[in-house]
C-alpha cells in the first residue's frame, strides 16, 4: 500500500513494468556464466593486488588470511540476501531499487547516496592501485618515474588521474567491452593470481608465519590510535588496533574492500535472460571463486616475505604482490604481475564507474537527482553524467590517500548490505505473494546474521571513518530535503492526484495511481513526462546506458 511523504514506496510491479517500456528497455542477453565472469572481473582488483600486502604489513601480519575468511563470511551472508532481492526485483539500481520497494523513498535516497560514495571512491582507490603498478612496471624496465608528484602542500597522483581521464573519454564515446573481451581480461587476471599461488609457493618459508598473530604494538600506518584506531578497540579502551586480535579484526574490515563488486552483478538484473535463476548463481559463484583465491594468495604472500617487510615504507610507498616476488629475486614474475594488474585493474575501474552511472540513471528516472544528467549525446551515452562522474573520481583519486578512501568505501558498502539484508525480512512479511527465483534459507536467521556480521565489520573501522561517513550521510539528507523530496516522480504524482481530487484540475487518468498501488509503468511514465518536459528525453536517453555501456566488463554499470 502506498505511503505518503518520506515513507512513500515504489511498488515492485511498477518498477518491473517500467523496465519493459520501449524508451528504457535493456536487452536481456546475459547468462549465469556471464554474470559469474563479470563478478570475478570486478571483484579481483586492487583489493588483492595491493591491499593484501599492505594490510599484512601494517595491521594483521600473517593472520591476514584469517581476516579474508571473516570478511568472506559476512559477504556470503549478504550475498544470499542480494540473490533473493535480485531474483525478485530484476531492475537496475541494485540496493537503491530494493530499498525503494521496501523502506520508502527517504531510505532509498540515503542508500542511493551511499552507493554514490561506494562506486566513486572505489573507482578512485582502484585507480590509485593501478598507478602503483604503473610505477613498478616502469621501474622494471629501468624507468624510475614516480607517479605521485608534490604540488605545494598536496601530493598529486597523476597516474590515477591519467587512467580516469582515458576511461571517462572512452565511456563518453560509447566504447564498450564485449562479453568476450571481458572474459579474456578476466582470464588474464585469474592467471596472474594462480601464478602468484603456484610460483610463490616455492619461496614460502615457515618462519615467516611466526608469530601468526603478532602481539599488539604501537601505531603503524593503517593501524593507528585515537580516532585512527578501530571504533571497537576505542570503545573497549584498547590503545591500538595494530596487530594482535584487534588488528586481526580491523584487518577483516579492511580486506572486505577486496570483495566489493559482487553486488555490482545485481545491477545487471534487467539484462539477464533468466534473472530468477541466473542472478543467484552469478553472485554466489563469483564470491566463492574469489574467496578461495584470496585466502591462498594471502598465505603464499605472508610466507614469501616477513610481514614486517611488507609494511608501508617511511617514504609512503605501499607493498604489493609484485614486491614480495622482487624481494625474492623473481623479477620476471614481478613484471608479469605488474602487467596483469594494469590490464585487470583497468576493467575494474571502468565497471565501477559504469556502476555509478547506472545508479544515477535509476535515481534520475525517479526524479531524486536532476533529470538533466540523463540525456544522451550523439554516441548514445549519458555524456553529462559520465563527465560528472569522471571529474569527481579524478579529483578524489588525484589528491586523497588510498587508505582513507578504502575505509570510506567499506563503511558505505556495509551499510548497503545491512539495508538489503533487512529488506529481505520486510519484503517476506509485506509481499509473501511475490515470485522468488531464489529464497534465502532460514529467514529471518540468515538476514539477521548478515546484519550482525556487517555491523561488526563496520565497528572495526576507524572512528575517524565513522565521523566522515556521518558527515556524508548528513549532507545527503540535506540534499534530499532541499531537492529530492519535492522533485521526485512519486511526489509529483501525489500533487497531481491531490489537485485532481480537489477539483483544481480535471482528473487525468494518465497520471496513474500512487506508487505502491500496483500502478503500471506506462501510466506512471505519462505523468512523469507531463510534469517535466525534460523527462522524456532523460528517461529515454538514459536507457542507452544499458545496452551500450552496461555490457562492458560485466554490465557492471
Amino acid at each position: 500500500m502506498a505511503r505518503n511523504g518520506l515513507m512513500r514506496t515504489k511498488s515492485v510491479e511498477q518498477s518491473i513494468a517500467e523496465t519493459d517500456e520501449p524508451g528504457t528497455r535493456l536487452r536481456r542477453d546475459l547468462t549465469a556464466w556471464d554474470l559469474t565472469v563479470f563478478g570475478v572481473a570486478v571483484v579481483i582488483g586492487a583489493g588483492i593486488f595491493t591491499l593484501a600486502a599492505r594490510t599484512a604489513g601494517n595491521v594483521a601480519g600473517p593472520s591476514v588470511s584469517l581476516s579474508f575468511v571473516l570478511a568472506a563470511i559476512a559477504c556470503g551472508l549478504a550475498a544470499l540476501c542480494y540473490a533473493e532481492f535480485a531474483s525478485t526485483l530484476p531492475v537496475a539500481g541494485s540496493a537503491y531499487t530494493f530499498s525503494y520497494a521496501t523502506f520508502g523513498e527517504f531510505l532509498a535516497w540515503i542508500i542511493g547516496w551511499d552507493l554514490i560514495l561506494e562506486f566513486a571512491l572505489a573507482s578512485a582507490v582502484v585507480s590509485k592501485g593501478w598507478s602503483d603498478y604503473l610505477r613498478e612496471g616502469l621501474a622494471l624496465v629501468g624507468l624510475d618515474v614516480p607517479t605521485t608528484v608534490t604540488l605545494g602542500a598536496l601530493d598529486f597522483d597523476w597516474g590515477a588521474v591519467l587512467l580516469i581521464a582515458v576511461l571517462t573519454t572512452l565511456l563518453a564515446l560509447g566504447t564498450k567491452l564485449s562479453s568476450r573481451v571481458s572474459q579474456v581480461i578476466t582470464a588474464i587476471k585469474v592467471a596472474v593470481v594462480l601464478l602468484v599461488i603456484i610460483v610463490g609457493f616455492a619461496y614460502v618459508r615457515a618462519e615467516n608465519y611466526s608469530p601468526f598473530i603478532p602481539p599488539a604494538q604501537g601505531s603503524v600506518e593503517g593501524g593507528g590510535s585515537g580516532l585512527d584506531q578501530s571504533l571497537l578497540s576505542l570503545v573497549f579502551g584498547v590503545e591500538t588496533s595494530t596487530y594482535g586480535v584487534f588488528g586481526l579484526l580491523a584487518a577483516a574490515s579492511l580486506v572486505f574492500f577486496a570483495f566489493i563488486g559482487f553486488d555490482v552483478v545485481a545491477t545487471t538484473a534487467e539484462e539477464t535472460r533468466n534473472p530468477q535463476r541466473d542472478l543467484p548463481r552469478g553472485i554466489l559463484g563469483s564470491l566463492l571463486i574469489v574467496t578461495v583465491l584470496y585466502v591462498l594468495v594471502a598465505l603464499v604472500l605472508t610466507g614469501m616475505q616477513s610481514y614486517q617487510e611488507l609494511a608501508t615504507s617511511p617514504g609512503g610507498q605501499d607493498a604489493t604482490l609484485a614486491t614480495a616476488f622482487a624481494a625474492n629475486g623473481v623479477d620476471w614474475a614481478a613484471g608479469v604481475i605488474s602487467v596483469g594488474a594494469l590490464a585487470g585493474l583497468t576493467t575494474v575501474v571502468m565497471v565501477l564507474m559504469m556502476g555509478q552511472i547506472r545508479v544515477l540513471f535509476a535515481m534520475s528516472r525517479d526524479g531524486l537527482v536532476p533529470r538533466r544528467l540523463a540525456p544522451t549525446g550523439k554516441h548514445g551515452t549519458p555524456v553529462r553524467a559520465t563527465l560528472l562522474v569522471g571529474g569527481v573520481v579524478a579529483l578524489v583519486a588525484g589528491f586523497l590517500p588510498a587508505h582513507a578512501l578504502e575505509e570510506m568505501v567499506n563503511v558505505g558498502t556495509l551499510f548497503a548490505f545491512v539495508l538489503v539484508s533487512a529488506g529481505v525480512i520486510v519484503l517476506r512479511r509485506t509481499r509473501p505473494d511475490l515470485k522468488r527465483g531464489f529464497r534465502v534459507p532460514l529467514v529471518p536467521l540468515i538476514p539477521i546474521l548478515a546484519i550482525l556480521a556487517c555491523v561488526w565489520l563496520m565497528f572495526n573501522l576507524t572512528a575517524l571513518t565513522w565521523v566522515r561517513f556521518s558527515i556524508w550521510m548528513a549532507l545527503g539528507a540535506l540534499i534530499y530535503f532541499v531537492y529530492g523530496y519535492r522533485n521526485s516522480t512519486l511526489a509529483r504524482r501525489e500533487r497531481a492526484e491531490a489537485a485532481a481530487t480537489a477539483g483544481a484540475v480535471p482528473a487525468d487518468t494518465s497520471a496513474g495511481p500512487a506508487s505502491g498501488q500496483g500502478g503500471g509503468g506506462r501510466r506512471g511514465r505519462s505523468a512523469t513526462t507531463r510534469d517535466d518536459g525534460a523527462d522524456g528525453a532523460s528517461d529515454g536517453g538514459a536507457s542507452t546506458d544499458g545496452p551500450g555501456d552496461g555490457s562492458a566488463g560485466g554490465a557492471g554499470d
